[in-house]
């Protein structure tokens, strides 16, 4: 097999992506895109911004991954380093003894020199590896972008970090909303059973009543604990995503009823291909990944390296340093090229063109993801919106069946099942219409992270001030 001769991957060679997106989200589009909206403006509660900025200071497990982008960052250095010269300096000492019967042993007879001798070698030692094809380039290219995938995928965690911690945000607002519904009606059913009990005395009614009555109360009284105990394991989780022990959150004080989710604009699906980080990670991948195969398919051509040392070299200590009779100087260059036996280069290269078919495939992956997450959401916080003012309009009408039936049971006029099923619907209605309200805020929250926002305007330092990673313009595949 000659050295020219590079064998073909046994499935073909990596295909290239599918880029091609559809042109509207179902027919939803704008020249907006509120994607692009920092998230510092995108939230208007200060106590949510507050803790969403404590967060990307503090939050273990985006700083780890900060940390993994500085070890990408270190890789481009190492492999900058491997196609640039190499020089350092070394010593050497050692001893020899000569056999006497020996040419080298008789010579040294001859001229008086003792059988064992010593070798002393200082001097300055240099190496490099020309790069004639540019494959070390190619994988110090990959590796840039290797470190640029690392920065978007940090990114990426972001987005996540910022929509948990608003979401769960809003669910505290929303369980603070219903242990108020809660506490509300334990107090209505407080003053029923006093009358049930006060009809039961004067003769009005039976024992039935007040028994349902309290037996009602009782169970509200049991939700008040269950949804205490949710909101701190609530607070607890924001506190955790904050990156501190627990202690109270601080939270808006506003009618969380009266909350509206922001208006949105989705712009166009062909730009989440640089608004979303995963998806801007996967290119970079996919780009790295390609230059891999390139650096494999350079590794079948000849290599050139050269190697030089300049120092002293005697066998006496005392006379090392004479100048120019212990002078050491040589130069060597080499010239490789794989012959016979070349399954190690080979399994490498199909093994990187198997992985840029990956990273092609996980690419394709990360568009369609993010477009169906783009429509799912968009299509959620539509049908929240039509849902919401409706469920609106049932806790209106079950409040007028409630008021009328408590009427009607203090005039002895109606059975306390009317009353007690009235005030259960309705204790359920508005339960649902809090829910609710928290899905659509959290909903608009999804979407923004769908469209690619919250990894703006952060403030992050992805690398530790140095930018001679970038000192060459990374060589694109052909």
């Amino acid at each position: 097999m000659g050295v020219g001769c590079i064998p073909k991957p046994p499935a073909g060679m990596a295909r290239d992506p599918i880029r091609e997106v559809p042109d509207t989200f179902a027919g939803l589009s704008d020249t907006r895109n509120s994607g692009l909206i920092p998230w510092r403006d995108f939230f208007e509660d200060d106590h949510l911004v507050a803790l969403v900025e404590e967060a990307l200071q503090h939050n273990q497990e985006l700083n780890i991954s900060i940390q993994e982008t500085l070890v990408a960052n270190a890789e481009i250095m190492a492999r900058i380093g491997e196609y640039q010269p190499k020089a350092g300096f070394g010593v050497g000492a050692g001893n020899e003894h000569v056999g006497k019967f020996t040419s080298q042993g008789q010579s040294d007879e001859m001229a008086d020199i003792g059988p064992n001798l010593q070798d002393y070698e200082p001097g300055l030692y240099s190496s490099w590896e020309i790069d004639i094809w540019g494959r070390l380039r190619n994988l110090a290219s990959s590796a840039s972008h290797r470190y640029l995938a690392s920065i978007e995928g940090r990114n990426f965690m972001v987005t996540r970090l910022v929509a948990e911690i608003a979401s769960s945000y809003y669910e505290l607002l929303a369980l603070d909303r219903q242990l108020q519904v809660v506490t509300n009606n334990i107090s209505l059913q407080e003053r029923s059973l006093e009358l049930a009990r006060a009809q039961f005395q004067a003769g009005r009614a039976t024992l039935a009543a007040p028994a349902r009555f309290e037996a009602n109360l009782r169970a509200m009284q049991s939700s008040q604990y269950s949804i205490q105990q949710r909101i701190i394991e609530t607070e607890n989780q924001l506190n955790f995503l904050a990156g501190r022990f627990p202690k109270p959150i601080d939270r808006s004080t506003n009618e969380f009823l009266d909350l509206q989710p922001a208006a949105m604009a989705v712009g166009v699906p062909s730009e989440l291909l640089a608004n979303r980080p995963d998806v801007r990670q996967a290119e970079l991948e996919l780009a790295a990944a390609g230059l891999d195969v390139e650096a494999a398919r350079k590794a079948f051509y000849p290599t050139l390296g050269i190697e030089a040392v300049v120092g002293y070299q005697s066998f006496a200590l005392a006379k090392l340093v004479n100048t120019p009779d212990s002078l050491l100087y040589s130069t060597f260059s080499r010239a490789f090229a794989p012959l016979l036996n070349r399954k190690g280069i080979t399994a490498d290269y199909y093994s990187a063109n198997s992985r840029e078919m990956q990273a092609v495939l996980h690419y394709e992956r990360a568009v369609l993801i993010a477009f169906v997450e783009v429509s799912n959401r968009v299509s959620l916080t539509r049908n929240l919106s039509q849902g919401y003012g409706l469920k609106q309009q049932q806790v209106g009408r079950l409040a007028q069946a409630v008021d009328i039936s408590t009427e009607l049971f203090n005039l002895n006029r109606a059975e306390y099942l009317e009353v007690l099923t009235a005030r259960r619907e309705l204790l359920e209605a508005q339960q649902e219409l809090v829910e609710m309200k928290q899905r659509q805020m959290v909903a608009t929250v999804t979407l923004y992270q769908a469209l690619g926002g919250g990894w703006r305007d952060t403030g992050l330092t992805p690398v530790d001030g140095t930018d001679a990673d970038h000192q060459f313009t990374p060589e694109v595949r052909p």
